[in-house]
Protein backbone atom coordinates (compact mmCIF):
# COMPACT_ATOMS: atom_id res chain seq x y z
CA UNK A 1 0.00 0.00 0.00
CA UNK A 2 1.49 3.31 -0.94
CA UNK A 3 1.44 6.31 2.02
CA UNK A 4 1.16 9.99 0.85
CA UNK A 5 3.43 12.36 2.08
CA UNK A 6 2.11 13.61 5.53
CA UNK A 7 0.49 17.31 4.84
CA UNK A 8 0.98 16.96 1.55
CA UNK A 9 -2.44 19.08 0.77
CA UNK A 10 -0.74 22.11 3.34
CA UNK A 11 2.55 21.75 1.38
CA UNK A 12 0.47 22.45 -1.99
CA UNK A 13 -0.83 25.20 -0.27
CA UNK A 14 2.04 27.07 0.40
CA UNK A 15 3.71 26.29 -3.37
CA UNK A 16 0.22 28.22 -4.42
CA UNK A 17 0.76 31.22 -2.43
CA UNK A 18 4.38 30.88 -3.46
CA UNK A 19 3.43 31.35 -6.82
CA UNK A 20 0.91 33.74 -6.45
CA UNK A 21 3.26 36.15 -4.36
CA UNK A 22 5.97 35.65 -7.18
CA UNK A 23 3.30 36.52 -9.83
CA UNK A 24 2.25 39.47 -7.71
CA UNK A 25 6.14 40.63 -7.69
CA UNK A 26 6.59 40.12 -11.25
CA UNK A 27 3.59 42.40 -12.10
CA UNK A 28 4.06 45.25 -9.74
CA UNK A 29 8.13 45.16 -11.01
CA UNK A 30 7.08 45.06 -14.80
CA UNK A 31 4.67 47.89 -14.14
CA UNK A 32 7.11 50.41 -12.66
CA UNK A 33 9.43 49.86 -15.41
CA UNK A 34 7.12 50.50 -18.13
CA UNK A 35 5.33 53.45 -16.18
CA UNK A 36 9.58 55.09 -16.06
CA UNK A 37 9.98 54.11 -19.83
CA UNK A 38 6.88 55.58 -20.71
CA UNK A 39 7.06 58.97 -18.55
CA UNK A 40 10.40 59.69 -20.13
CA UNK A 41 9.02 58.84 -23.73
CA UNK A 42 5.86 60.99 -23.69
CA UNK A 43 7.98 64.32 -21.99
CA UNK A 44 10.32 63.65 -25.34
CA UNK A 45 7.39 63.61 -27.44
CA UNK A 46 5.45 66.36 -25.67
CA UNK A 47 9.08 68.83 -26.01
CA UNK A 48 8.73 67.72 -29.87
CA UNK A 49 5.51 68.84 -30.57
CA UNK A 50 5.95 72.09 -29.27
CA UNK A 51 9.23 72.43 -31.57
CA UNK A 52 6.73 71.33 -34.67
CA UNK A 53 3.55 73.22 -33.28
CA UNK A 54 5.32 76.64 -32.42
CA UNK A 55 4.66 78.79 -35.66
CA UNK A 56 0.91 76.76 -36.13
CA UNK A 57 0.58 77.97 -32.17
CA UNK A 58 1.34 81.17 -32.51
CA UNK A 59 -0.96 82.04 -35.44
CA UNK A 60 -3.60 79.88 -34.10
CA UNK A 61 -3.67 77.59 -37.09
CA UNK A 62 -6.11 74.87 -35.42
CA UNK A 63 -6.07 72.63 -39.14
CA UNK A 64 -1.84 72.55 -38.36
CA UNK A 65 -2.32 71.81 -35.25
CA UNK A 66 -4.71 69.04 -35.48
CA UNK A 67 -2.53 67.70 -38.40
CA UNK A 68 0.30 67.39 -36.22
CA UNK A 69 -1.70 66.01 -33.27
CA UNK A 70 -2.87 63.39 -35.28
CA UNK A 71 0.73 62.13 -36.03
CA UNK A 72 1.31 61.79 -32.54
CA UNK A 73 -1.81 59.97 -31.27
CA UNK A 74 -1.12 57.28 -34.10
CA UNK A 75 1.69 56.38 -31.16
CA UNK A 76 0.16 52.80 -29.23
CA UNK A 77 0.96 54.65 -25.64
CA UNK A 78 -0.89 57.95 -26.79
CA UNK A 79 -4.39 58.70 -26.29
CA UNK A 80 -5.13 62.12 -26.20
CA UNK A 81 -3.48 65.37 -27.15
CA UNK A 82 -4.74 68.78 -25.80
CA UNK A 83 -3.42 72.16 -27.22
CA UNK A 84 -4.45 75.32 -25.55
CA UNK A 85 -3.42 79.07 -26.67
CA UNK A 86 -1.97 81.35 -24.09
CA UNK A 87 -5.47 82.22 -22.82
CA UNK A 88 -6.20 78.96 -22.11
CA UNK A 89 -8.97 78.16 -24.89
CA UNK A 90 -8.63 74.50 -26.50
CA UNK A 91 -7.56 74.51 -29.88
CA UNK A 92 -7.12 71.10 -31.12
CA UNK A 93 -8.29 68.24 -28.90
CA UNK A 94 -7.59 65.40 -29.86
CA UNK A 95 -7.89 61.68 -29.10
CA UNK A 96 -10.48 59.39 -26.49
CA UNK A 97 -8.76 59.81 -22.77
CA UNK A 98 -12.50 60.13 -21.27
CA UNK A 99 -12.38 56.47 -22.13
CA UNK A 100 -8.94 55.29 -21.27
CA UNK A 101 -7.57 56.98 -18.25
CA UNK A 102 -3.96 57.32 -17.92
CA UNK A 103 -0.96 59.61 -16.88
CA UNK A 104 -1.21 63.25 -18.63
CA UNK A 105 2.18 65.20 -19.22
CA UNK A 106 1.41 68.94 -19.04
CA UNK A 107 4.17 71.36 -21.07
CA UNK A 108 4.13 75.68 -21.58
CA UNK A 109 5.12 76.72 -25.22
CA UNK A 110 7.03 79.80 -24.83
CA UNK A 111 8.55 82.04 -28.09
CA UNK A 112 11.50 83.44 -26.34
CA UNK A 113 10.24 84.92 -22.77
CA UNK A 114 6.20 84.95 -24.70
CA UNK A 115 4.11 82.63 -23.78
CA UNK A 116 2.17 81.38 -27.11
CA UNK A 117 -0.09 78.41 -25.45
CA UNK A 118 -0.39 74.80 -23.43
CA UNK A 119 0.37 70.92 -24.66
CA UNK A 120 -1.53 68.07 -22.84
CA UNK A 121 -0.50 64.58 -23.67
CA UNK A 122 -2.16 61.99 -21.80
CA UNK A 123 -0.66 58.09 -22.19
CA UNK A 124 -2.59 55.19 -21.85
CA UNK A 125 -1.82 52.83 -18.81
CA UNK A 126 -0.78 49.25 -19.25
CA UNK A 127 -3.39 46.27 -17.68
CA UNK A 128 -2.39 44.03 -15.23
CA UNK A 129 -3.58 41.34 -18.05
CA UNK A 130 -1.61 42.87 -20.46
CA UNK A 131 1.78 42.35 -18.08
CA UNK A 132 0.83 38.85 -17.83
CA UNK A 133 0.37 38.41 -21.30
CA UNK A 134 3.77 39.78 -21.90
CA UNK A 135 5.41 37.77 -19.12
CA UNK A 136 3.47 34.45 -20.18
CA UNK A 137 7.15 32.23 -20.45
CA UNK A 138 7.99 33.27 -16.76
CA UNK A 139 4.34 32.75 -15.66
CA UNK A 140 4.31 29.10 -16.81
CA UNK A 141 8.05 28.33 -16.53
CA UNK A 142 7.18 29.69 -12.41
CA UNK A 143 3.75 27.71 -12.02
CA UNK A 144 5.13 24.22 -13.41
CA UNK A 145 8.70 24.56 -11.67
CA UNK A 146 5.73 24.57 -8.44
CA UNK A 147 4.12 21.60 -9.77
CA UNK A 148 7.62 19.62 -10.08
CA UNK A 149 8.51 20.85 -6.44
CA UNK A 150 5.02 18.96 -5.19
CA UNK A 151 5.77 15.82 -7.26
CA UNK A 152 9.59 15.42 -5.62
CA UNK A 153 8.20 16.40 -2.11
CA UNK A 154 5.11 13.77 -2.76
CA UNK A 155 7.74 11.17 -3.54
CA UNK A 156 10.45 11.67 -1.10
CA UNK A 157 8.63 12.72 1.47
CA UNK A 158 6.52 9.44 1.85
CA UNK A 159 6.75 7.28 5.40
CA UNK A 160 8.87 4.28 4.44
CA UNK A 161 8.51 0.66 5.67
CA UNK A 162 10.34 1.49 8.98
CA UNK A 163 8.58 4.40 10.07
CA UNK A 164 5.31 2.96 8.91
CA UNK A 165 6.20 -0.16 11.75
CA UNK A 166 7.79 1.96 14.29
CA UNK A 167 4.24 4.49 14.31
CA UNK A 168 2.78 0.68 14.64
CA UNK A 169 4.33 -0.36 17.20
CA UNK A 170 4.14 2.83 18.98
CA UNK A 171 -0.03 3.10 18.34
CA UNK A 172 0.58 -0.54 20.06
CA UNK A 173 2.18 -0.08 22.94
CA UNK A 174 -0.18 3.25 23.08
CA UNK A 175 -2.99 0.73 23.39
CA UNK A 176 -1.15 -1.60 25.80
CA UNK A 177 -0.68 0.73 28.42
CA UNK A 178 -4.42 1.77 27.94
CA UNK A 179 -5.63 -2.09 28.29
CA UNK A 180 -3.21 -1.87 31.19
CA UNK A 181 -4.49 0.98 32.91
CA UNK A 182 -8.44 -0.64 32.39
CA UNK A 183 -7.24 -3.93 34.04
CA UNK A 184 -5.56 -2.24 37.20
CA UNK A 185 -8.52 -0.32 37.93
CA UNK A 186 -10.88 -3.08 37.37
CA UNK A 187 -8.34 -5.07 39.71
CA UNK A 188 -8.78 -2.05 42.48
CA UNK A 189 -12.78 -2.41 41.96
CA UNK A 190 -12.44 -6.16 42.59
CA UNK A 191 -10.22 -6.27 45.27
CA UNK A 192 -12.77 -3.37 47.14
CA UNK A 193 -15.37 -5.08 46.77
CA UNK A 194 -14.11 -8.53 47.94
CA UNK A 195 -12.63 -7.27 51.12
CA UNK A 196 -16.21 -5.48 51.82
CA UNK A 197 -17.85 -8.71 51.06
CA UNK A 198 -15.09 -11.13 53.56
CA UNK A 199 -15.94 -8.14 56.09
CA UNK A 200 -19.52 -9.04 56.12
CA UNK A 201 -18.65 -13.06 56.17
CA UNK A 202 -16.59 -12.41 59.82
CA UNK A 203 -19.19 -11.50 61.49
CA UNK A 204 -21.20 -13.98 64.95
CA UNK A 205 -20.91 -17.73 63.90
CA UNK A 206 -24.44 -18.65 65.29
CA UNK A 207 -26.02 -15.61 63.24
CA UNK A 208 -24.29 -15.99 60.12
CA UNK A 209 -25.63 -19.76 60.49
CA UNK A 210 -29.30 -19.05 61.18
CA UNK A 211 -29.39 -16.68 58.25
CA UNK A 212 -27.95 -19.09 56.12
CA UNK A 213 -30.94 -20.52 54.10
CA UNK A 214 -31.78 -16.95 53.15
CA UNK A 215 -28.39 -15.72 52.37
CA UNK A 216 -28.55 -18.63 49.29
CA UNK A 217 -31.74 -16.55 47.81
CA UNK A 218 -29.77 -13.49 48.06
CA UNK A 219 -26.20 -13.60 47.53
CA UNK A 220 -24.66 -14.44 44.27
CA UNK A 221 -22.84 -18.00 43.40
CA UNK A 222 -19.13 -16.66 44.18
CA UNK A 223 -20.44 -15.35 47.84
CA UNK A 224 -22.35 -18.84 48.75
CA UNK A 225 -18.72 -20.44 48.14
CA UNK A 226 -16.88 -18.20 50.07
CA UNK A 227 -19.16 -18.62 52.91
CA UNK A 228 -19.04 -22.30 52.70
CA UNK A 229 -15.17 -22.35 52.80
CA UNK A 230 -15.47 -19.85 55.61
CA UNK A 231 -17.64 -22.50 57.15
CA UNK A 232 -15.52 -25.73 56.38
CA UNK A 233 -12.23 -24.22 57.74
CA UNK A 234 -14.31 -23.44 61.27
CA UNK A 235 -15.47 -27.03 61.35
CA UNK A 236 -12.14 -28.05 61.04
CA UNK A 237 -10.32 -26.12 64.29
CA UNK A 238 -13.74 -26.55 66.32
CA UNK A 239 -14.61 -30.09 67.16
CA UNK A 240 -17.06 -29.97 69.58
CA UNK A 241 -19.61 -27.65 67.04
CA UNK A 242 -23.53 -28.45 67.86
CA UNK A 243 -24.37 -27.14 64.59
CA UNK A 244 -25.25 -30.24 62.61
CA UNK A 245 -23.92 -29.50 59.41
CA UNK A 246 -21.83 -32.80 59.04
CA UNK A 247 -23.21 -35.87 58.54
CA UNK A 248 -20.53 -38.02 59.25
CA UNK A 249 -17.66 -37.39 60.86
CA UNK A 250 -15.65 -40.33 59.62
CA UNK A 251 -16.06 -40.08 56.13
CA UNK A 252 -14.98 -36.72 56.13
CA UNK A 253 -12.38 -36.63 58.24
CA UNK A 254 -10.81 -39.46 55.42
CA UNK A 255 -11.74 -37.06 52.89
CA UNK A 256 -9.79 -34.23 54.61
CA UNK A 257 -6.51 -37.18 55.05
CA UNK A 258 -7.01 -38.20 51.75
CA UNK A 259 -7.16 -34.40 49.90
CA UNK A 260 -4.17 -33.57 52.09
CA UNK A 261 -2.34 -36.73 50.91
CA UNK A 262 -3.02 -35.53 47.42
CA UNK A 263 -1.95 -31.91 48.24
CA UNK A 264 1.12 -33.08 49.45
CA UNK A 265 1.84 -35.16 46.45
CA UNK A 266 1.11 -32.87 44.15
CA UNK A 267 2.96 -29.99 45.91
CA UNK A 268 6.47 -32.43 45.95
CA UNK A 269 6.28 -32.90 42.60
CA UNK A 270 5.84 -29.18 41.39
CA UNK A 271 7.23 -27.41 44.74
CA UNK A 272 4.58 -25.12 47.04
CA UNK A 273 5.33 -22.21 44.74
CA UNK A 274 3.01 -23.96 41.64
CA UNK A 275 -0.17 -24.94 43.82
CA UNK A 276 -2.01 -22.93 46.80
CA UNK A 277 -1.98 -24.93 50.10
CA UNK A 278 -5.25 -23.68 51.41
CA UNK A 279 -7.36 -25.05 48.61
CA UNK A 280 -11.11 -25.17 48.97
CA UNK A 281 -12.26 -28.54 49.92
CA UNK A 282 -15.74 -28.24 48.35
CA UNK A 283 -13.40 -28.75 45.08
CA UNK A 284 -11.01 -31.09 45.86
CA UNK A 285 -12.77 -33.44 46.61
CA UNK A 286 -14.64 -33.74 42.88
CA UNK A 287 -15.02 -36.60 41.02
CA UNK A 288 -13.25 -36.11 37.70
CA UNK A 289 -14.51 -38.17 34.54
CA UNK A 290 -14.39 -35.09 31.80
CA UNK A 291 -12.52 -32.35 31.01
CA UNK A 292 -13.73 -29.13 29.45
CA UNK A 293 -10.86 -27.31 27.31
CA UNK A 294 -11.85 -23.27 26.35
CA UNK A 295 -10.16 -21.93 23.52
CA UNK A 296 -11.08 -17.89 24.03
CA UNK A 297 -9.43 -15.04 21.44
CA UNK A 298 -7.88 -12.32 23.44
CA UNK A 299 -9.73 -9.14 21.72
CA UNK A 300 -8.88 -6.18 23.44
CA UNK A 301 -10.58 -3.82 21.07
CA UNK A 302 -14.16 -6.07 20.06
CA UNK A 303 -12.13 -6.23 16.69
CA UNK A 304 -13.86 -9.28 15.82
CA UNK A 305 -17.06 -7.41 16.20
CA UNK A 306 -16.36 -4.88 13.86
CA UNK A 307 -15.17 -7.39 11.17
CA UNK A 308 -17.17 -7.75 8.00
CA UNK A 309 -18.62 -10.82 7.83
CA UNK A 310 -17.46 -11.84 4.41
CA UNK A 311 -13.43 -11.46 6.65
CA UNK A 312 -15.05 -12.92 9.54
CA UNK A 313 -16.61 -16.06 8.81
CA UNK A 314 -13.40 -17.68 7.01
CA UNK A 315 -11.11 -17.02 9.64
CA UNK A 316 -13.92 -18.46 12.47
CA UNK A 317 -13.85 -21.48 9.96
CA UNK A 318 -10.00 -21.80 9.55
CA UNK A 319 -10.05 -21.75 13.63
CA UNK A 320 -12.84 -24.41 13.59
CA UNK A 321 -10.67 -26.49 11.11
CA UNK A 322 -7.58 -26.03 12.95
CA UNK A 323 -9.05 -26.85 16.37
CA UNK A 324 -10.74 -30.27 14.99
CA UNK A 325 -7.26 -31.36 12.97
CA UNK A 326 -5.53 -30.68 16.63
CA UNK A 327 -7.95 -32.70 18.71
CA UNK A 328 -8.14 -35.97 16.18
CA UNK A 329 -3.78 -35.92 16.00
CA UNK A 330 -3.92 -35.42 19.36
CA UNK A 331 -5.76 -38.32 20.80
CA UNK A 332 -3.99 -40.38 18.63
CA UNK A 333 -0.87 -40.19 20.92
CA UNK A 334 -1.20 -43.63 23.05
CA UNK A 335 -0.83 -41.86 26.41
CA UNK A 336 -4.26 -40.88 25.71
CA UNK A 337 -5.58 -44.02 25.02
CA UNK A 338 -9.28 -44.22 26.28
CA UNK A 339 -9.94 -40.82 26.01
CA UNK A 340 -12.43 -39.61 24.01
CA UNK A 341 -14.09 -36.07 21.99
CA UNK A 342 -17.78 -35.55 23.57
CA UNK A 343 -19.24 -32.47 21.19
CA UNK A 344 -18.22 -30.86 17.69
CA UNK A 345 -16.08 -28.05 18.32
CA UNK A 346 -16.81 -25.31 16.39
CA UNK A 347 -16.03 -21.46 16.97
CA UNK A 348 -18.49 -18.30 17.65
CA UNK A 349 -17.74 -14.81 18.73
CA UNK A 350 -16.73 -15.64 22.05
CA UNK A 351 -14.66 -18.84 21.20
CA UNK A 352 -14.81 -22.55 20.99
CA UNK A 353 -14.66 -25.47 23.54
CA UNK A 354 -13.64 -29.27 23.58
CA UNK A 355 -15.83 -31.73 26.24
CA UNK A 356 -13.03 -34.21 26.15
CA UNK A 357 -14.30 -38.00 28.29
CA UNK A 358 -12.81 -40.84 29.96
CA UNK A 359 -13.73 -44.06 29.04
CA UNK A 360 -12.09 -45.72 31.64
CA UNK A 361 -10.93 -45.20 34.95
CA UNK A 362 -7.23 -45.19 33.46
CA UNK A 363 -7.74 -42.76 31.02
CA UNK A 364 -5.61 -39.54 31.81
CA UNK A 365 -8.55 -36.70 30.31
CA UNK A 366 -7.00 -33.95 32.46
CA UNK A 367 -3.95 -34.40 30.64
CA UNK A 368 -5.15 -34.47 27.49
CA UNK A 369 -7.49 -31.60 28.28
CA UNK A 370 -4.07 -29.42 29.67
CA UNK A 371 -2.28 -30.58 26.16
CA UNK A 372 -5.20 -29.75 23.81
CA UNK A 373 -5.08 -26.42 25.37
CA UNK A 374 -1.60 -26.02 25.00
CA UNK A 375 -1.68 -27.69 21.60
CA UNK A 376 -3.92 -25.20 20.24
CA UNK A 377 -2.21 -22.27 21.65
CA UNK A 378 1.08 -23.34 19.79
CA UNK A 379 -1.20 -23.55 16.43
CA UNK A 380 -2.94 -19.99 17.08
CA UNK A 381 0.40 -18.57 17.65
CA UNK A 382 2.33 -20.04 14.02
CA UNK A 383 -1.21 -18.72 12.38
CA UNK A 384 -1.13 -15.35 13.98
CA UNK A 385 2.38 -14.72 13.18
CA UNK A 386 2.04 -15.59 9.59
CA UNK A 387 -1.36 -13.68 9.37
CA UNK A 388 -0.15 -10.63 10.63
CA UNK A 389 3.36 -11.08 8.33
CA UNK A 390 0.81 -11.08 5.41
CA UNK A 391 -1.08 -8.05 6.59
CA UNK A 392 -4.34 -10.22 7.24
CA UNK A 393 -6.71 -10.61 10.03
CA UNK A 394 -6.11 -12.47 13.05
CA UNK A 395 -6.25 -13.02 17.05
CA UNK A 396 -4.01 -14.09 19.70
CA UNK A 397 -5.80 -17.03 22.03
CA UNK A 398 -5.76 -18.24 25.43
CA UNK A 399 -7.22 -21.05 26.74
CA UNK A 400 -8.88 -22.77 29.98
CA UNK A 401 -8.79 -26.24 30.98
CA UNK A 402 -11.29 -27.61 33.62
CA UNK A 403 -14.17 -30.04 34.39
CA UNK A 404 -17.19 -30.07 33.18
CA UNK A 405 -18.80 -28.68 36.82
CA UNK A 406 -16.45 -25.79 36.99
CA UNK A 407 -17.11 -24.67 33.02
CA UNK A 408 -19.10 -21.23 33.52
CA UNK A 409 -16.43 -20.48 36.70
CA UNK A 410 -13.51 -20.78 33.94
CA UNK A 411 -15.33 -18.80 31.46
CA UNK A 412 -15.58 -15.81 34.05
CA UNK A 413 -11.73 -16.20 34.63
CA UNK A 414 -11.04 -16.32 31.42
CA UNK A 415 -12.52 -12.88 31.06
CA UNK A 416 -11.26 -11.71 34.28
CA UNK A 417 -7.91 -12.75 34.68
CA UNK A 418 -6.80 -14.34 31.64
CA UNK A 419 -3.97 -12.82 29.73
CA UNK A 420 -2.80 -13.30 25.95
CA UNK A 421 -0.99 -16.53 24.80
CA UNK A 422 -1.93 -18.14 28.58
CA UNK A 423 -3.63 -20.88 30.12
CA UNK A 424 -5.63 -21.40 32.68
CA UNK A 425 -6.49 -24.65 34.91
CA UNK A 426 -9.22 -25.00 37.39
CA UNK A 427 -9.21 -29.10 37.97
CA UNK A 428 -9.79 -31.18 41.58
CA UNK A 429 -7.22 -33.12 42.91
CA UNK A 430 -7.49 -35.75 40.97
CA UNK A 431 -7.06 -33.95 37.51
CA UNK A 432 -4.30 -32.20 39.47
CA UNK A 433 -2.50 -35.47 40.15
CA UNK A 434 -3.06 -37.10 36.59
CA UNK A 435 -1.02 -33.89 35.40
CA UNK A 436 1.84 -33.59 38.60
CA UNK A 437 3.75 -35.45 36.72
CA UNK A 438 3.97 -33.85 33.04
CA UNK A 439 3.31 -30.19 33.67
CA UNK A 440 4.19 -27.57 36.31
CA UNK A 441 2.09 -24.82 37.26
CA UNK A 442 1.75 -21.94 39.42
CA UNK A 443 -0.70 -20.28 41.21
CA UNK A 444 -2.31 -16.76 40.75
CA UNK A 445 -0.81 -13.40 42.16
CA UNK A 446 -3.16 -11.82 44.87
CA UNK A 447 -6.88 -14.02 44.04
CA UNK A 448 -9.58 -12.19 44.86
CA UNK A 449 -12.10 -14.82 45.25
CA UNK A 450 -11.85 -18.66 46.56
CA UNK A 451 -11.55 -19.33 42.28
CA UNK A 452 -9.12 -17.45 41.92
CA UNK A 453 -7.27 -19.54 44.92
CA UNK A 454 -7.88 -22.99 43.29
CA UNK A 455 -7.21 -21.69 39.73
CA UNK A 456 -3.34 -22.23 38.33
CA UNK A 457 -1.26 -21.00 35.67
CA UNK A 458 0.13 -23.19 32.92
CA UNK A 459 4.26 -22.99 33.86
CA UNK A 460 5.52 -25.46 31.06
CA UNK A 461 6.07 -28.96 30.71
CA UNK A 462 8.44 -31.86 30.10
CA UNK A 463 10.86 -32.35 27.82
CA UNK A 464 8.57 -35.68 26.43
CA UNK A 465 5.48 -33.81 26.85
CA UNK A 466 6.51 -30.75 24.37
CA UNK A 467 8.60 -32.89 21.66
CA UNK A 468 4.82 -35.10 21.58
CA UNK A 469 3.13 -31.59 21.24
CA UNK A 470 5.41 -30.44 18.97
CA UNK A 471 5.05 -33.97 16.66
CA UNK A 472 1.40 -33.11 16.61
CA UNK A 473 1.59 -29.66 15.89
CA UNK A 474 4.02 -30.83 12.97
CA UNK A 475 0.97 -33.45 11.95
CA UNK A 476 -1.27 -30.64 11.83
CA UNK A 477 -0.06 -28.00 10.00
CA UNK A 478 1.32 -30.60 7.23
CA UNK A 479 -2.53 -31.73 6.74
CA UNK A 480 -3.21 -28.29 6.51
CA UNK A 481 -0.58 -27.30 4.07
CA UNK A 482 -2.11 -30.55 2.00
CA UNK A 483 -5.30 -28.96 1.97
CA UNK A 484 -4.44 -25.33 0.98
CA UNK A 485 -1.88 -26.98 -1.77
CA UNK A 486 -4.50 -28.56 -4.29
CA UNK A 487 -6.80 -25.25 -4.43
Amino acid sequence: MTYLAPRQGLFAIILLVSFCLQTLLLVISTDQQLSESRALKGEQMVAQLIDEARLSLENKDRVSLSVIANRYTSEQDVTRILIKDNNDEILVPVGNAPMQQGETIRQIATKGDAVIGSVALTLKDVSKGEIIAMQWPFVIGTMLLHLLLWLIYGYLARPTKEQINALSREIQDLHREQYQQIDQRRYDRESRSTDSMNSESTGNPSERETGDDSAHVRKLDVHNEVNQYLRAQQHQTVASDATGVVASTDEDAADVRAADSQQDQISGANSSNHKSSSASRLSATRSLDSVRVHIVFHDEFNMLERLAPAQRLPYLALCTQLLNQAVTELLKQPLLLGVGVMNEPHFEGSGASVLLKADNSHAKVALAGVMLGKLYLMLNKIIHDKHIELSRFALPAKAGVSDDAQSEVMTQLLDSIGKKEQMLILLPNAGLKQISHHVQVQSIMRPTTVYERECAIFDGGNDAMIQRLADVRNAVLMIENEQESPS
